[in-house]
């Protein structure tokens, strides 16, 4: 009996940190049934994790407080539709187990994964210090070409922003452009045409000419700017 009791404090404990919702597809993903399988030591090869900030106001993760349907590749295995939150301020990812825990997957084991959110599919993968030593952690793929554009996301915490008594999670993200194995940051789409600056004149024709409204605000704008370069460069 006391071990029953223990386990629903823990269950009720974890959905109120958490916060989980009950409506929305998102809230309601069943454990895959992959869950079941013997051959899954790799995705459970992580820690248990606790919500270590129910007290702060928001949350750390990215999109959505639900669980998101997802994939996640681990020493180039994959694991599909599995229910996945995204901590991004401490840039780790989070899945229910069968046995009703919460754990933090081994971060050195995965490579990649997925999010579907708002009908769309958000890639990420993990970049390491030895190839992309300005950029660490899990980074959001863009646009794969000759170049590439990425979006690394942050959460950060502002002490008692709210009331003067409340702590406050507030997201930021940076843009990044990787041109010739070379990672530029980038934020405007001057930003663009000086590491561009060859092809400037012709890009900014190709900008006018589409009548393209390139922002920081919305990093997707940069992609046909990148992809017109790439159809054009040697």
């Amino acid at each position: 009996m006391k071990r029953k009791n223990l386990l629903s404090i823990f269950l009720f404990t974890f959905f109120i940190g958490f916060n989980l919702i009950s409506s929305g597809e998102s809230s309601t993903l069943k454990i895959n049934k992959q869950d079941q399988l013997k051959g899954n030591q790799i995705l459970y090869n992580g820690k248990e994790w606790h919500n270590l900030y129910s007290n702060v106001k928001g949350d750390q993760f990215l999109f959505s407080i639900n669980y998101l349907s997802g994939s996640v590749t681990m020493n180039g295995k994959s694991f599909k539709n599995l229910p996945i939150a995204y901590d991004i301020y401490n840039d780790e990812l989070i899945t229910p187990t069968n046995n009703g825990n919460v754990l933090k997957l081994n971060k050195e084991m995965v490579d990649s994964f997925t999010l579907e959110f708002n009908s769309k599919t958000y890639k990420f993968f993990n970049a390491q210090d030895d190839s992309f030593p300005v950029l660490k952690g899990y980074i959001n793929v863009l646009y794969k070409g000759k170049s590439s554009l990425y979006v690394k996301y942050k959460k950060e915490i502002q002490l008692l922003a709210v009331d003067d008594k409340y702590d406050l999670f507030y997201q930021t993200y940076h843009i990044y452009f990787l041109k010739d194995g070379i990672i530029h940051a980038i934020s405007s789409r001057n930003d663009l045409l000086r590491i561009l600056v060859k092809d400037k004149t012709r890009i900014k024709e190709f900008i006018k000419q589409h009548k393209l409204n390139i922002s920081r605000k919305v990093p997707e704008s940069f992609i046909p700017v990148i992809r017109y370069y790439d159809s054009i460069s040697q």
